[in-house]
């Protein structure tokens, strides 16, 4: 059949592959002039199965308190008069009891673990490269009560199939020797061998020109502007681009606009609990290897990851809750040069480096939104939040698969209808 994605992210690109794969004919349309230009373009460039844990959990509650009008804090809430911000604080809220923490954790690991097998399988069937790097991702703990709370969490989540490791602080400096200045600082941390790290903005690009190989259409500085619908489906779509104002029609329509989804969504009155999460990141050049890291860390109490992507460094992390706004708050990312700096001081040439700020669509409960919506021919991909890179491929199979009305390899935490 034929299909129209909207949105040449990440999560566009890799649903896209998918239903290629599965013999569709597929257009992607895009406001950027290339693939992977907003969320995708410079995120933390972990493939994290290990950080499925949840914003929304018992002691984000307290954690919110103590960070509550500081603009460098590592969640941080800018109230507007905003019924859909409210409104996704309001569910936020509700997700912090423990037994919801647990669920949501345990969706996000269960397809975590499936989108991780998912990109190794593709990687190993296109060879596709994109400053991969398989040498696992270190969390470590400068605060005693936060490492014995990793400690419980990491049991549990050896019993769902994760091989992260306790480790103590000589373990820690002995798998990343770039953190011994830090060494006093450690309580201990856990590791994970089998996650892996990547440039999500280049893997995204060469993914589009091998869906490109296989097909795939993509239409590029086009906005998309309206879903019209007729009864229980979707008519066409409507869009502004070089050709001026079009009407497209498909047999099957895909949302993945990240943060941009429920504005289309809603005037149909299709609801998707997402909301925009601001994410800010830092890359410099590498200045010298031996003393930066190359197991990606990520500093948990902090909220602060660090990833080496080819010759450069990467450290990204906190989240805003500021709207639509992009701007880059300046306080905000000087604390993550901050931070990155005092872990690897002579690591990188840190007085050459760039900021970025993107939007991150967020749920409540962190889990993504996958599937058929209300109108029987059209499916959304949306709501990833902080793990787009980390789930995208195995989102991508689980969105071909409901298209195709197969049943899913793995169970989701929300159902659409």
């Amino acid at each position: 059949m034929n299909v129209l994605v909207l949105g040449a992210g990440l999560i566009g690109v890799t649903s896209a592959w998918y239903l290629a794969r599965d013999g569709h004919t597929v257009t992607v349309i895009d406001r950027q002039p290339a693939a992977g230009l907003e969320t995708s373009f410079a995120n933390g460039g972990q493939i994290s199965v290990s950080h499925s844990e949840p914003w929304a959990s018992p002691k984000a509650l307290t954690q919110l308190w103590q960070w509550l009008g500081r603009e460098d804090a590592p969640l941080y809430f800018k109230l507007r008069a905003s019924f859909a911000q409210w409104r996704w604080g309001l569910g936020f809220l509700r997700e912090c009891t423990a037994q919801r923490f647990e669920a949501n954790a345990r969706a996000l690991l269960d397809l975590g673990l499936y989108s991780r097998t998912a990109l190794q399988d593709l990687r190993t069937e296109t060879g596709i490269q994109y400053d991969e790097l398989t040498r696992g991702i270190l969390h470590f703990f400068t605060d005693a009560k936060s490492f014995a709370n990793a400690k419980q969490h990491a049991e549990g989540y050896q019993r769902h199939g994760l091989d992260v490791r306790v480790k103590t602080p000589n373990e820690c400096v002995a798998i990343e020797p770039a953190l011994r200045g830090v060494h006093a600082r450690l309580a201990g941390g856990t590791y994970t061998g089998s996650d892996e790290t990547g440039d999500a903005h280049l893997f995204t690009q060469r993914l589009a020109t091998l869906c490109a190989a296989q097909g795939v259409t993509f239409r590029y500085n086009t906005n998309v502007h309206a879903l019209l619908k007729s009864g229980a489906q979707i008519d066409a779509v409507t869009v502004i681009g070089p050709n001026g104002f079009e009407r497209l029609q498909a047999d099957t329509y895909v949302v993945a606009m990240g943060s941009y989804s429920p504005l289309l969504l809603n005037p149909i009155g299709v609801r998707v609990p997402v909301y925009p999460l601001k994410g800010y990141s830092v890359t410099a050049p590498i200045r010298d290897a031996a003393k930066m890291t190359t197991v990606s860390v990520t500093d948990d109490d902090a909220k602060i990851v660090v990833t080496r992507l080819g010759n450069r460094v990467r450290a990204a992390g906190t989240a805003e809750l500021n709207g639509y706004e992009t701007d880059i708050n300046q306080t905000r990312a000087a604390a993550i040069l901050r931070h990155a700096q005092s872990l690897f001081p002579e690591g990188a040439h840190w007085d050459q480096a760039t900021f970025w700020a993107g939007l991150r669509p967020a749920t409540p409960t962190n889990n993504p939104l996958i599937g058929r919506t209300r109108q029987r021919n059209l499916f959304v991909n949306t709501g990833h939040g902080t793990l787009g890179w980390t789930l995208a491929c195995g989102s991508g199979k689980v969105l071909a698969d409901a298209v195709a009305g197969r049943v899913p390899s793995v169970k989701l935490l929300h159902h659409l209808s």
